[in-house]
């Protein structure tokens, strides 16, 4: 695993065991964060192996820009959003490619920048903002919304069962303008009961909500299933279960022929599989990964190669 970076890249070694990057290959990594995956598959696609990386936060492409800049011309950053793969590839020369990696969720380096204002545990503006010229912050969420606007997205986000309380809290007790006021108010009306600290799932909600993260998973899959060639492989790393679950529902149907309704005798849909699911259980991290990097206990890689005729 590479040494000089600065924060262990998840799942590594199973990245790419399951790209199986080769030379002159050509790949994407819709999530390039700090390069370390870009890194390997560049390695291992090497002498001629071109590499298109994008990240949506302009401090990831920057620093990605410059832990891959001894690769030259052969890797291509883009700051953009995934959801817009369809252009946003082909715009640079990335028309049929070999791999496509998602690595969903936040990154390391985001959650210790406290001006970020993702973590719960350093005092930042409410932001969370992957692209930091999006137009919502986590303060227009946390102080603009109706009581149950804000409790729909704890509960679907963040799968929070004080949904309801939590949102109650907050809008008696507005403005909140700080992660620390948010995190040290969660905590005092749901205490310390748990493992984890109690506004991790108010943080993850309201990170979710402001990036619009699962809309965006779900328009860039099929996009990421076009610009495969056949035999590419598509490899995604996701660290919740609501992101687990599109990416499972998603490579299912895409692995079926037939998805027309069981109540109808014979298929009418005409569709075909383009894709054979590698993993039908999700590769987990081990014991020693975790140890050395504990954020990625809750980590998911799923794989799936392209089949069939383009």
């Amino acid at each position: 695993m590479p040494e000089k970076l600065p924060h262990y890249p998840v799942l590594y070694e199973a990245v790419l065991e399951g790209l199986m990057p080769r030379p002159h290959g050509c790949y994407i990594d819709a999530t390039v964060g700090a390069g370390g995956h870009a890194g390997g598959i560049l390695t291992a696609s090497q002498p001629r192996g071109r590499l298109l990386g994008i990240d949506a936060d302009p401090q990831a492409v920057a620093l990605a820009r410059e832990r891959l800049a001894a690769f030259g011309d052969r890797a291509t950053l883009v700051q953009g959003n995934f959801s817009e793969l369809a252009s946003v590839a082909p715009a640079r020369g990335f028309v049929k490619v070999d791999g496509i990696l998602f690595d969903l969720g936040l990154s390391s380096m985001q959650l210790a920048a406290p001006g970020r204002g993702f973590s719960f545990q350093q005092d930042g503006p409410l932001d969370m903002r992957f692209d930091p010229s999006g137009l919502t912050t986590a303060a227009d969420l946390v102080n603009g919304l109706e009581e149950r606007e804000l409790s729909d997205i704890l509960r679907r986000y963040g799968q929070e069962r004080e949904a309801r309380r939590i949102a109650r809290t907050i809008v008696s007790a507005r403005p909140l303008r700080s992660t620390l006021e948010l995190s040290t108010l969660i905590e005092r009306v749901l205490g310390r009961r748990e493992h984890i600290h109690p506004a991790t799932r108010t943080f993850q909600a309201l990170r979710i909500a402001v990036n619009d993260e699962l809309s965006a998973l779900r328009k860039a899959l099929p996009q990421a299933l076009g610009l495969l060639s056949t035999g590419g492989r598509l490899a995604i790393i996701s660290f919740h279960s609501l992101e687990d679950r599109i990416v499972k529902q998603f490579l299912e149907l895409e692995a079926r022929d037939c998805i027309c309704p069981p109540d109808i005798p014979v298929c009418v849909c005409g569709h075909q599989a383009r894709l054979k699911i590698i993993t039908r259980h999700p590769i987990r991290p081990s014991e020693e990964e975790i140890a050395a990097n504990p954020r990625s206990r809750s980590a998911r890689l799923r794989i799936a190669v392209r089949i069939g005729e383009l």
